[in-house]
């Protein structure tokens, strides 16, 4: 690190800021960033512009050569509240420090960018800076600040100083060797930004991959404290496994190895490199991550936001890098403009992500594994995402009736009887309890598969996707179903007698809690089931949205009815002899309520019932005659 002295010369001379200060500064400080550290990203972008800078012009001027150990040094000092930010760049004159820091808003950075247009690509400084505000966010923990800078091939040192409040003062200074040096007088509210580890984390998180060494200094020793390394920028050829389950590591916090890992580089109308991981473990309370996706967005290595969006929310385990150099920003770097660039990067991205599933989706065992961690989060494309919805339906893995394992909408069209124009698929909380539900008895008795459908999103996409290679998705819990087109057995005369008799009466005893009482040939083994009435929400989307908090209007459902089940018979016989069936009828309801996965309306009305309905089995038999 350099020393820095103030020369106490009579020629120090005070000016005013060439704009509106102090509005300026106000917003900068209170409004341009949300959060306070920014600043410290901002200090050491600048810092890592200058040393790229001199290492450019050195090309042409040897009397301007970088240092072999060139740094970017920060170092705190609680005792005098000040943070002092050291770099070993291009320095600035007089002039140039009137130029660039005694007018906001103009940036030295931009006017050398736009010195380089003619100049090689290879040979061009990764310059971060672009509006000239950057340097402004030190007001936001900082009273004061001193920068002293001598530039590089000039003896001659100066001396900036303000305190935000309109106007800067300029004298000689000395500084052994080129460079700049930023001190901060640290407000009283603000010193945890003289925390040698606080600051370290800030690094990490904002500066970790710019290509000087950052160091700070802590208990008098100075510390590394960024990596310095952007592999998403180099070939895929030298990087290695290591080094990427590595970064991985460090990116994600997880501790297994990805499923995948997309590097690549776009070159073309836009340009910028990615290096993407889909994890091969959910990470811990993935479920209730936000919607958002999260990928890091960086321009020249520097990390400017992970809000960006950059994927859709339904891809959002896809974790990672991108960066590049065409996207404009908004003067905090924080907001990014709606501009076709930064569109344009969205839909390249998510078009690599999805030809990569594609891809990966060739190995059935494989794809299964991604699948349980990730599978609901994908279909959530199918609900959101006009854009990608069949996309993502072919992609998409599902539990069936037929067969164990997974699989997909073509493999079930491919099993389709001649007769069939529909996929049918039923949705409950269970694979499991789905595949022994009353509901698709009839189905699989006339082997017609059925989806099983488990989770939560299942119960919204079907609708909107609504058919798939021409052929319309049905659910068969909603009480219409096309089972007849299956050799759906006759109704005999008896059967048919029985529910003339007993559908009248179990309408009087279950009055409003049902609203509709019919015959189902869906039936096999099970005596009843319940339906949803035709044009309404079926019953395990209902009972998601009550479970979520809304206020669901009340819809009774349909009891549909087996006839050739014997209890079924046996309540009909009871109707026909004149017997009261209502408690019976309740207890039918509350146990077509219980396979639905549901509880009866009235648990302590259906203990009752059914404790006085065995009692009656019990009763010792009178003397025989």
């Amino acid at each position: 690190m350099t020393e820095t002295t103030q020369n106490t010369t009579p020629n120090a001379e005070t000016r005013e800021f060439s704009a509106e200060v102090g509005r300026m500064l106000d917003l900068v400080v209170h409004s341009l960033y949300s959060e306070r550290e920014i600043f410290l990203r901002e200090l050491v972008a600048n810092a890592a512009d200058a040393t790229d800078r001199r290492r450019f012009e050195a090309l042409t001027d040897g009397a301007r050569a970088l240092p072999e150990d060139a740094k970017i040094h920060i170092n705190p000092d609680k005792d005098a509240r000040l943070l002092t930010i050291t770099d070993d760049g291009s320095g600035m004159t007089k002039e140039e420090l009137i130029n660039n820091l005694g007018t906001i808003a103009r940036s030295g950075t931009r006017a050398f960018g736009q010195q380089l247009e003619n100049a090689k690509p290879e040979d061009r400084p990764s310059l971060i800076g672009q509006f000239g505000v950057g340097f402004y966010a030190a007001f936001m923990v900082a009273d004061k600040v001193d920068v002293v800078s001598r530039r590089a091939g000039s003896d001659e040192a100066w001396r900036w100083t303000s305190d935000g409040r309109g106007s800067y003062t300029l004298e000689p200074a000395t500084r052994d060797k080129p460079g700049t040096d930023i001190t901060l007088h640290i407000k009283s509210d603000a010193e945890e930004f003289l925390d040698p580890t606080r600051l370290q984390t800030i690094i990490r998180k904002w500066s970790d991959n710019i290509a000087w060494p950052v160091t700070i200094l802590h208990d008098g020793k100075e510390e590394t404290a960024n990596e310095g390394k952007a592999l998403w920028l180099k070939p895929k050829s030298e990087v290695t496994e290591e080094q990427l389950e590595e970064f991985y590591r460090h990116l994600t916090h997880n501790f297994d190895k990805p499923w995948d890992t997309l590097h690549w580089r776009a070159e073309g109308t836009i340009e910028f490199a990615a290096l993407l991981f889909i994890p091969s473990m959910r990470p811990f309370e993935f479920a209730e991550q936000t919607r958002e996706s999260k990928l890091r967005l960086h321009v020249r290595r520097m990390f400017i936001t992970d809000e960006a969006e950059i994927l859709p929310p339904w891809l959002r385990f896809v974790q990672g890098v991108v960066d590049t150099e065409d996207l404009p920003l908004n003067v905090s770097r924080e907001m990014l403009q709606a501009t076709p660039v930064l569109a344009r990067i969205r839909k390249a991205v998510t078009s690599k992500v999805m030809g990569e599933l594609k891809t990966r989706a060739k190995d059935a065992e494989s794809y299964a594994e991604f699948w349980e961690n990730f599978g609901p989060v994908l279909k959530e494309g199918m609900w959101d995402d006009p854009a990608h919805r069949t996309e993502v339906a072919a992609l998409s893995r599902f539990r069936s009736s037929a067969i164990d394992g997974l699989i997909s909408l073509d493999d079930y069209i491919s099993r389709m009887k001649p007769e069939q124009d529909a996929i049918y698929y039923v949705t409950g909380d269970s694979a499991e309890v789905l595949a022994a539900s009353p509901q698709i008895e009839g189905f699989k008795a006339r082997g017609v598969e059925v989806l099983l459908l488990s989770d939560p999103v299942d119960s919204f996409w079907p609708e909107r996707l609504g058919t798939y290679e021409g052929k319309a998705l049905r659910n068969v819990a909603q009480g219409m179903t096309d089972l007849e087109k299956f050799g759906a057995p006759e109704e005999t005369s008896a059967e048919k007698a029985d529910m003339e008799a007993l559908i009248p009466a179990l309408k009087d005893a279950l009055g409003e809690d049902v609203s509709d009482i019919c015959a189902t040939d869906r039936l096999v083994s099970s005596a009843m089931v319940l339906s949803a009435p035709e044009g309404g929400p079926d019953l395990q989307l209902r009972k998601l949205l009550q479970r979520s908090g809304q206020n669901m209007p009340e819809a009774a459902p349909i009891l549909e009815l087996n006839p050739a089940h014997p209890i079924v018979h046996t309540l009909a016989q009871k109707v026909k002899a004149g017997e009261k069936v209502d408690a019976l009828a309740h207890i039918l309801l509350d146990v077509a309520s219980i396979q639905n996965g549901d509880t009866p309306k009235d648990v302590n009305a259906f203990s009752r019932r059914l404790m006085e309905y065995l009692a009656q089995g019990t009763q010792p038999e009178g003397p025989k005659a």
